[in-house]
């Protein structure tokens, strides 16, 4: 099949687009580069430079190579930000779905499946988390996610979309190849493990009076490549099935400080912490149900332990202590 991936050159999307590659599907990769890297597109996969608000451009596209669906993981996904410049993120998450919703229409392709989030249920009523539980979101990014299901709903019903959503809890880990290099960086796995590697003096814990059993947020981590195999099932399933949504996680929480002991065995280094105020629209505690998805499409985690998602996060980071800056993109992995 032929995927159009847009945000194909960032954390996720790269990672998805190689094992897209491995599945057998034809790749082109769409990304305005702002939070991605051109060094993180695999070997062969045509990148198109482009905003997803780019109307002209994506229609051009769509002509021009025949794409046949599209995942979708071009966003900003701060949730802190998100708090300080809402604007910003109801324009860039949802004000430009629409436009590429309005281009796969006129290019008659009606398959898509959305990179969604967890932080559309806000503060859950029960743990862990169903997909039929109340969609509550207490940060911007979290609402501009839900604005977007809202309207993938909709066009299911009006315009028979086929989509799947899927609400992710916290990715995490890497690939030999591809890992996580956000500039700023703001995810806690490889905060942490830069002050391992000396690259920050210490991690910061945000907030210690939460109503948990350390006072530290509780998240649930996935690895990063049992994500890209969620959406690679969910792909096929869109073959007979309209409209899908999942939850991905693992059904385990950990808090920040069981992060931070996990990465201080994995590292050997002592990783210092210091305290401070909690930030505005985190819950206290995000943990998954992901039985939906395996019962339907029989997805399993492969790398379920947290030990195994930091090894692999501190691995990527050690033999990429800059990330991709520096790189040529001559130096992709094929």
């Amino acid at each position: 099949m032929r995927v159009l991936v847009t945000g194909g050159a960032g954390y996720i999307g790269s990672v998805t687009v190689a094992e897209l590659l491995r599945a057998g599907h034809e790749v082109t990769v769409y990304d305005n580069l702002s939070h991605g890297y051109a060094q993180a597109v695999p070997r062969g996969v045509e990148l198109i430079r482009g905003e997803v608000a780019d109307r002209e451009t994506l229609d051009t596209v769509f002509r021009s190579h025949g794409i046949e669906a599209v995942m979708h993981f071009a966003a900003l996904v701060e949730a802190g930000e998100s708090m300080q410049v809402p604007e910003r993120y109801f324009r860039n998450n949802t004000a430009s779905t629409l436009t590429l919703l309005e281009a796969m229409l006129a290019a008659g392709v009606k398959r898509l499946v959305f990179s969604s989030t967890a932080a559309l249920y806000g503060e859950p009523e029960t743990i862990p988390i169903r997909e039929s539980d109340a969609l509550k979101p207490t940060n911007v990014y979290g609402e501009s996610k839900l604005l977007v299901e809202r309207m993938l709903s909709w066009f299911h019903r009006i315009h028979d979309l086929r989509y799947a959503s899927l609400r992710y809890f916290n990715a995490a880990g890497a690939t030999r190849e591809f890992g996580e290099a956000h500039q700023p960086e703001s995810h806690l796995v490889p905060l942490i493990l830069q002050v391992a590697l000396g690259q920050r003096k210490d991690i910061a814990i945000y907030g210690t009076d939460y109503p948990t059993r350390d006072g530290t947020c509780i998240r649930d981590y996935i690895h990063v490549v049992d994500l890209a195999d969620a959406h690679i099932l969910a792909l096929g399933a869109l073959e007979r099935d309209g409209q899908l949504i999942y939850n991905l996680g693992n059904g385990r929480g950990f808090s920040v400080r069981e992060v931070i002991d996990v990465a201080r065995r994995v590292t050997g280094h002592p990783i210092p912490a210091v305290e401070a105020a909690r930030r505005p629209g985190d819950p206290a505690v995000l943990v998954a149900s992901s039985e939906k998805i395996k019962r339907e499409l029989g997805w399993q985690p492969r790398f379920a332990e947290l030990e195994t998602i930091v090894r692999s996060a501190w691995e990527w980071l050690q033999g990429h202590p800059r990330g991709y800056a520096g790189a040529s993109a001559t130096e992709r992995s094929a």
